[in-house]
């Protein structure tokens, strides 16, 4: 795949101007519509996957004793009605990215309800994904006036079988396009992602997803969203491609840099990878197999001076291989 030479100099151009402002103003990118092409590009001529950008960090054991004044992330994503063999580690706080059901029936929306009532956690923080589709009221609409039934079980559904659905939620903080501080974190989240074969939550990319971005505040410490951003856990092999959002990348990176990002959605992605926003243009990230829960390298921020900890709960997927949250701090 071959650059022009303007194109190459505009890159670096904006790389440096981004390296000098700080955060900024995200725009529609101008290889938004090919998010392959657009890692391609990125990772030539701005290095924005590799290093120095990224640097590899080791886990520490997820049953190492929390120190005092900790607060311990527990982060889990994609368990489509599949908990009954999870064992989760222990922590202070659950997030959970996404995609807890198959199709968000009622049915399936009170087991997982009933599942987070029996887990130890202080606080519980869940978003939908694209098999909620119950939640996403525009879907549904559409989905009932349809003269074919591409979803037979969620479009026979009733709307007064679903328009409350996520007040089932009974166990948990359900975070859509809105934020929760807890313990001094300002945490937000969103169902957002690509057009996915017409799920839930589906948007074009572009425009429409930047100004679902663009609700995320600049003073957000986690972000939880169910879509991973271009270049991290978002390549599919069987279709040579790269999925994640281009925006996501560029307002995660460029505007609102949180301490912690964590996501799911693409089963392929079976590795965890973690990310420092806190300097700008300059990332760590850690990139290995694991076969249980692993606990991250404590963190300090200096801007809140406060410590926290993350582990990764893994799972078998529906692909047969185990499929982590990203998370970046």
């Amino acid at each position: 795949m071959a650059f022009t030479l303007s194109e190459i100099m505009a890159a670096r151009r904006q790389q440096q101007q981004s390296q000098r402002s700080g955060r900024g103003v995200v725009e529609v990118d101008e290889y938004s519509a090919n998010p392959t092409q657009a890692f391609t590009f990125y990772n030539i001529n701005q290095g924005r996957f590799q290093p120095p950008h990224v640097h590899m960090v080791d886990p520490l054991p997820h049953d190492s004793p929390k120190p005092p004044g900790y607060t311990r992330f527990v982060c889990i994503s994609d368990t489509h009605s599949r908990t009954d063999t999870i064992q989760m580690p222990y922590g202070d706080v659950l997030l959970h990215a996404g995609d807890f059901t198959e199709l968000g029936l009622p049915s399936e929306v009170k087991k997982f309800n009933d599942w987070l009532g029996t887990l130890p956690y202080e606080i519980k923080i869940v978003i939908a994904g694209n098999h909620e589709l119950t939640f996403d009221q525009e879907f549904m609409a559409d989905l009932i006036k349809q003269d074919f039934y591409y979803f037979p079980s969620a479009s026979k559904l009733k709307p007064e079988n679903y328009e409350n659905v996520q007040s089932m939620l009974t166990n948990c903080i359900y975070l859509q396009d809105s934020d929760v501080t807890v313990r001094g974190f300002r945490i937000y989240g969103s169902p957002w992602q690509p057009w996915y074969y017409g799920w839930g939550f589906n948007l074009p990319r572009g425009q429409a997803l930047l100004d679902k971005w663009n609700q995320i505040p600049d003073s957000t410490d986690i972000l939880l969203t169910h879509c991973p951003p271009l270049g991290f856990l978002d390549w599919v092999p069987r279709k040579m491609q790269r999925v994640g959002c281009m925006e996501l990348l560029n307002t995660v990176q460029r505007r609102v840099q949180p301490k912690l990002h964590v996501f799911g959605h693409i089963h392929e992605g079976k590795w965890t990878e973690s990310q420092n926003w806190k300097a700008v243009a300059r990332f760590l990230t850690i990139s290995f197999p694991v076969a249980q829960p692993q606990l991250y390298r404590k963190i300090y921020s200096q801007h809140m001076e406060r410590h926290f900890q993350v582990v990764i709960v893994w799972r078998t997927n529906l692909f047969g291989g185990p499929h982590p949250p990203f998370l970046c701090h």
